[in-house]
C-alpha cells in the first residue's frame, strides 16, 4: 500500500523513533510501513491519522 508517512513525519521533524514512541509501535513498524513493507492495522492507522489530524486515506493511498 502506497503511504506519505515518510513526508508527514519529516516535515513535522520527528524520527523514525520518535514518531514510534508517539503512537506506541517499535521504529521498525515506522520504517517497514514507510517502505511499503508492512501495511499497519486499522487500529494503527487511526493512531497515525489521529496524530497528523488528517484522514487514514490521507495518508494511505490502496492504489
Amino acid at each position: 500500500m502506497k503511504n506519505d508517512l515518510r513526508d508527514r513525519r519529516e516535515e513535522h521533524d520527528l524520527s523514525q523513533a520518535d514518531l514510534a514512541a508517539e503512537v506506541d509501535v517499535t521504529r521498525q513498524t515506522i520504517n517497514s510501513i514507510e517502505r511499503g513493507r508492512y501495511d499497519p492495522s486499522l487500529e494503527l492507522a487511526f493512531e497515525l491519522a489521529a496524530y497528523f489530524e488528517c484522514r487514514i486515506e490521507d495518508i494511505f493511498d490502496p492504489e
